[in-house]
């Protein structure tokens, strides 16, 4: 473990016991593995955003679910809209856009 730095300490401020010192060095690494942690999260918390990106050349149902995982409100939203609509409305909605869908991916 890294010994910390002595503080320089005004001269109206007398020097600490022994026991003081070691209180003090006791929260000098307890800073230490606070901001080793947060250092550690913070690039954790980099490489998921970096692995969170959609491949363009994935299949479909991969990039579905990648925009499912990023994008829960707008899945649960288009649930409930699904859900309003009925399976009647839906399977007639689906008769006219499937043909427009598969003209596109041509």
């Amino acid at each position: 473990m890294n010994m910390p730095k002595p503080v320089d300490l005004p001269d109206n401020v007398p020097a600490p016991s022994a026991e003081q010192q070691k209180i003090l060095e006791r929260i000098a690494q307890q800073r230490e593995r606070i901001h080793a942690r947060s250092a550690a999260y913070r690039q954790v918390v980099a490489l998921r955003e970096e692995n969170q990106a959609i491949d363009p050349d994935a299949p479909l149902p991969v990039r579905l679910l990648a925009f499912a995982r990023m994008h829960p409100m707008a899945v649960a939203a288009a649930a409930a809209v699904a859900m309003v609509a009925g399976p009647s409305r839906l399977v007639r909605w689906a008769g006219v856009v499937m043909p427009l869908v598969s003209r596109l991916r041509r």
